[in-house]
């Protein structure tokens, strides 16, 4: 039997956590990705580490998935280009 003064932890009347509601900043997720890609424009060399470089071959086609489909289609493809240019 459940004391109703305490209440259940499990069953009706749980308490529940927020739900968290996450709007990403496209104008913030273009900014940065496009200063990524003019600074790998700008450069003979490749400019990044290599565990930057690595860091944003995984990072840059989850920040586009946030992005229209055709915008975010041209970013990882000037990317991977860039990348490639460089040696990478």
């Amino acid at each position: 039997m459940i004391n109703d003064a305490q209440g259940s932890l499990f069953g009706e009347g749980r308490m529940t956590p927020p739900k968290r509601v996450f709007t990403p900043d496209l104008d913030g997720i273009r900014g940065r990705l496009n200063r990524l890609l003019e600074t790998l424009r700008a450069a003979r060399t490749m400019p990044l580490s290599d565990r930057d470089a690595r860091m944003w071959q995984a990072v840059v086609p989850n920040m586009t998935k946030w992005l229209p489909d055709d915008e975010a289609e041209a970013i990882r493809t000037a990317f991977a280009a860039e990348m490639q240019r460089l040696g990478w």
